[in-house]
């Protein structure tokens, strides 16, 4: 990501799953993606990029830090304030399905609206 993400705006978007090597190359024949491994604890999740080399979308194993998030693409939405969002989620019938972890210097957490549909929220380090 290049400078401060605006509040509002998808920032990311990954998928995680059990076999991130057999989606990785399913992205790559379907789209043209190249992967580009993102070294974690002893295993590689991978960092997908366009065909001028951009940063497209993540497809991460479900390990780790990761084990909990959902199996299908997670779009990350740049909040100001984690912590207000997700009582306003709470407020509005929404629900917390990870609790807020570090991304980098920044926070986020994967909350549920009201219908089931999930997104992360995301808090960017110098922002709140």
């Amino acid at each position: 990501m290049a400078g401060t993400p605006r509040p509002g705006t998808i920032t990311w978007t990954d998928l995680t799953v059990d076999n991130a090597e057999q989606l990785r190359d399913f992205y790559q024949a379907v789209t043209g993606w190249t992967a580009e491994p993102v070294p974690m604890n002893g295993y590689a999740d991978y960092a997908m990029t366009d065909a001028d080399g951009d940063a497209a979308a993540g497809i991460c194993h479900a390990r780790g830090s990761n084990a909990d998030l959902p199996p299908q693409w997670l779009v990350y939405i740049t909040v100001e304030d984690l912590d207000h969002s997700i009582a306003q989620c709470q407020r509005l019938g929404g629900s917390i399905v990870t609790p807020p972890r570090s991304y980098g210097s920044g926070r986020y957490c994967v909350s549920k609206d009201p219908a089931g549909d999930v997104c992360a929220l995301y808090q960017p380090p110098d922002a709140a």
